[in-house]
């Protein structure tokens, strides 16, 4: 290793490598391809880093429009941990850096890009589209590095990524991380890694050695209060439901409660996203509460308590959300609120998962397991924090617009008129989701009346339009006007 980047290392209290680190380094740094499989939290990212930055150090700089490396990950959050990381040993070796994702203007990207960057830290959507408007170019890409390879494959980004690396060269290193070597990542492996060294520092889907999982048997009147008492304690708490409504309704409630707490989903714009991330990271909010968004890639440092306060619909989530503590070395509780209608499945789940969870029924939130899960003072602060508020779409221009109403998680039913609307952006690489509207009042006064709509909610619901004459509204949609 460059005695330099050992010293930025060092400074950061880091001197010993982790398991994933001691296995790939060595052939990472000679340059051969290497297939990385580590357990969320296992040290990944300075695993591909380093060899990355020793890579370029000393090299001609960047030509415009042409990065000398380029970093895949799945989500913006993810890519702007890592350029964290990289941010200080880039700084070192005199390297530039340039973020790319969606959600926010592409202007700042493609002026970082014409003046030449050194490292491109991207996800696959927002490159793709700056590539096609001749903004990019991969052609001189000497080492490409994906991370979180699995989770690119969930999210259906596979096609996008074999395109971007049917783009750099054949000739270049490839380094591909990933949690879980399923066949997706295998595949991908086969295709563009050149006979690529593997190197499995753990068992596949083991959790962490200093974790803690505890099952809490509840009854659901009694799941705030418990909430409100497990993140009220000293440390940084996550806080994990299915819907990005819920998650936003669990961080008023502990708000409204006294807990200091943010939310992070889909529905909340990327600066949105960054004030919050940036008060729990800074300690302001002593809770988060997440959907699956942050379930991956997010790191947090001394993250004591994770609780899913929804049971996640599957074992990998589970592991993926627990890893949000006992992080490199560092130990951790996880705690599980279970109903009765909820308490067999969350069994199946954690024994899919290698789990051997302690189950406990709890009756209130004066048991005295919780001052064992989540130990110290309980710190209650009037008013808890103010949050941002979500991303709402623009509404369709024009007088004739027939706007529709989506019910299901985040609508509010039972309104004419205009009803509640999600937000637009989506919670990986900023592309547009399904925009969710207002639907006007039929003619027999009810919104959003009976039969089959396409555009419902998450239940499926209809979707109804009111007409004042069907030839005239007929015409109107056959020309464009409706």
């Amino acid at each position: 290793m460059p005695a330099r980047l050992v010293s930025v290392l060092a400074e950061r209290g880091i001197d010993t490598p982790t398991p994933i680190q001691s296995a790939t380094l060595p052939d990472s740094l000679s340059g051969r391809d290497v297939l990385g499989r580590g357990r969320t939290g296992s040290g990944k990212t300075y695993a591909f880093l380093l060899p990355v930055v020793a890579r370029l150090s000393g090299g001609p700089s960047a030509r415009p429009k042409a990065p000398r490396a380029l970093i895949l990950a799945p989500t913006r959050e993810l890519v702007g941990q890592i350029e964290e990381a990289l941010r200080p040993l880039a700084d070192t070796a005199g390297l530039t850096t340039r973020t790319v994702f969606g959600g926010v203007g592409q202007n700042p990207q493609v002026q970082a890009l014409r003046r030449g960057v050194d490292i491109v830290l991207a996800c696959p959507g927002r490159l793709e589209d700056l590539i096609g408007q001749g903004h990019c170019t991969l052609a001189d890409v000497q080492v490409t590095v994906l991370d979180e390879a699995d989770h690119m494959a969930d999210l259906g980004f596979l096609p996008a990524v074999r395109r971007l690396l049917g783009q750099t060269p054949q000739g270049g290193q490839r380094l591909l991380f990933s949690a879980t070597l399923d066949h997706a990542v295998d595949g991908l492996a086969k295709r563009f890694l050149s006979s690529p060294v593997t190197h499995q520092a753990d068992s596949p889907g083991s959790p962490g050695l200093d974790m803690e999982h505890h099952v809490l048997h509840v009854r659901h009147d009694d799941r705030i209060s418990i909430l409100v008492d497990l993140a009220s304690a000293p440390g940084r708490t996550v806080v994990f439901t299915r819907t990005k409504r819920g998650a936003r309704n669990l961080a008023r409630q502990l708000n409204s409660r006294g807990v200091t707490a943010v939310d992070l989903h889909g529905n909340l714009s990327q600066n949105a996203r960054q004030r919050n991330m940036a008060a729990f990271h800074a300690g302001e909010a002593t809770a988060l509460v997440a959907t699956d968004i942050a379930a991956r890639g997010i790191h947090v440092d001394d993250v004591a308590l994770v609780v899913h306060a929804d049971p996640p619909a599957e074992h990998k989530a589970y592991l993926h959300r627990s890893g949000r503590t006992a992080r490199a070395g560092n130990a951790g509780t996880v705690v599980t609120l279970a109903t009765d209608d909820q308490l067999r499945d969350v069994r199946v789940l954690t024994k899919a998962a290698g789990i051997k969870p302690t189950t406990t029924r709890i009756d209130s939130a004066r048991h005295p397991l919780l001052a064992e899960l989540a130990p110290g003072e309980r710190v209650i602060v009037p008013g808890g924090l103010a949050l941002a508020e979500p991303t709402a779409p623009s509404r369709p221009s024009g007088s004739g617009s027939a706007r529709r109403r989506s019910s299901g998680a985040g609508s509010s039913r039972g309104r004419s008129g205009t009803a509640a609307r999600s937000g637009a952006t989506s919670s990986t690489d900023g592309k547009p989701g399904g925009r969710q509207t207002s639907g006007r009042k039929t003619s027999s006064g009810r919104s959003g009346g009976g039969g089959k709509g396409r555009r419902g909610g998450a239940g499926g619901s209809s979707v109804a339009y009111s007409t004042s004459s069907s030839s005239h509204s007929a015409a109107s949609f056959s020309s464009g006007r409706r």
